[in-house]
């Protein structure tokens, strides 16, 4: 699959992409079955350790042979946990990174001294199986909160995913992260710098508990998505391509509006491509902010795609606002509405849940100038019913996929954002999570 400058798919991922304005001649090309072990000098793998009761594969670990460059996002919720705290510390060092071993069944959160030193004993003990340092070694963790590590479990589970790392284990490393979710989510896109081909690869789990509000660390069921990449690429110039990508993809999805203590997105780079190494600013680095944020969106999208008990996709786009911070403002206030949410899984097109939703979100506008379309469709004209007949009206809601567009008619301030609806299976899947 060929994604050019023509194709649509890009547009998803930005107000304006970077294509647009600058009007690059590129060419990104999906990589079938591609994962975060594609990029040359990337390995990964995948396994069993024994921490879920279902016993299905639960922590993964990718290796890199290089020390390589790396930059990250970390969840804004106060309680952050364990493993993000450790990984905070050296992604502010700036020191280059080896691996990051993740596990799913526990999210080591709200655990105390204990929890860091048991994130910190999981670096560790991973830096001796592989011979490299403790502080090049990122832990990452989902699952319960408010639960002990089981350290033997973990450590045995380190030694199976050790033994188990190769050049096509990302498969397995995205089955292993996963809670909730219904399907692994990973691929790799290859794109040409500098006269050298590029390979950019990527997995994420997450289906519940979705709203990240991620914060870039500067230089100095939860989220979890791990980039990677043998460009040859300047820190800072992955950090900001981090921090832009991120803006128009995990930072842009709501599922159920709660934030998780985990939250975490980490991008390592090998150097191993042999492109001119890339600066920030130069037309190389839109190239590959460009092919980044394809795989970033694209991932972000299928969180959506497979969130809990999702029965509808909604891609809500709020345009004619005074600024971009208002239409997004609104366009949270309607995604996280129970309201709005239901009346998507029930096909029902109350219109009046959304215009109520944006009317206390907080930003100003004249109800008088807004409009409301589904699919297409008119819904609302001037702040009020356009006359579409409920049937057509029903009919526009009956698909997997629903475009929504909300017109202010104030400015030219947007903003898309990715949602869905909320069904009973989200409610069950969630009362039990527990017990």
């Amino acid at each position: 699959m060929n994604l050019g400058s023509s194709t649509p798919d890009i547009c998803l991922f930005g107000e304006i992409t970077f294509l647009e304005k600058l009007h690059i001649d590129m060419e990104i090309k999906i990589i079938e079955n591609g994962s975060v072990s594609t990029p040359a000098g990337f390995t990964a793998s995948g396994i069993k350790a024994g921490l879920k009761k279902s016993g299905q594969p639960d922590l993964a670990l990718i290796f890199c042979s290089e020390p390589a460059v790396a930059a990250a996002a970390f969840t804004s919720n106060i309680f952050a946990a364990a493993p993000v705290q450790w990984d905070r510390q050296i992604i502010a060092a700036g020191k280059a990174v080896r691996a990051v071993v993740v596990n799913s069944g526990n999210a080591n959160a709200c655990t105390g001294k204990q929890g860091l030193a048991d994130a910190q004993t999981m670096a560790e003990y991973t830096a001796e199986l592989l011979q490299i340092k403790p502080e090049e070694v990122l832990v990452s963790s989902t699952g319960r909160i408010g639960v002990p590590m089981p350290m033997e479990i973990i450590r045995k589970g380190i030694d199976q995913a050790a033994a188990a790392l190769s050049t096509t284990g990302g498969v397995a490393a995205a089955q292993a992260i996963i809670t909730t979710d219904t399907r692994p989510k990973h691929l790799a896109v290859t794109v040409e710098i500098g006269g050298k081909t590029v390979c950019i690869g990527g997995m994420t789990k997450g289906a519940g508990m979705i709203a990240p509000q991620m914060r870039p660390c500067p230089p100095q069921a939860t989220m979890l998505a791990y980039i990677t990449t043998d460009a040859v690429i300047e820190r800072n110039a992955l950090h900001v391509c981090l921090a832009e990508a991120l803006d128009h993809s995990f930072n842009r999805i709501i599922v159920d509006g709660d934030t998780s203590t985990n939250d975490t997105l980490i991008a390592l780079a090998s150097n191993l491509a042999g492109n001119p190494t890339i600066r920030i600013g130069s037309e190389d680095w839109q190239v590959f902010c460009t092919a980044f944020r394809q795989v970033a969106g694209t991932l972000a999208r299928e969180m959506v795609l497979d969130g809990e008990g999702v029965t509808h996709f909604v891609e809500l786009r709020v345009r004619g606002a005074s600024c971009a911070e208002d239409a997004r403002k609104v366009a949270e206030a309607i995604a996280r509405s129970p309201l709005c949410k239901t009346a998507w899984f029930g096909g029902d097109p109350n219109w009046g849940r959304i215009l109520a939703a944006a009317g206390y979100s907080g930003v100003s506008f004249n109800p008088a100038e807004v409009d409301l379309d589904y699919e297409q469709v008119p819904i609302v004209r001037a702040g009020q019913d356009a006359g579409t007949p409920e049937a057509e009206q029903v009919k526009a809601l009956q698909g997997r996929e629903i475009h929504m567009d909300l017109k202010l008619g104030q400015g030219r301030g947007g903003f898309t954002l990715w949602t869905c609806d909320l069904s009973y299976e989200y409610v069950k899947i969630n009362a039990d999570y527990h017990t």
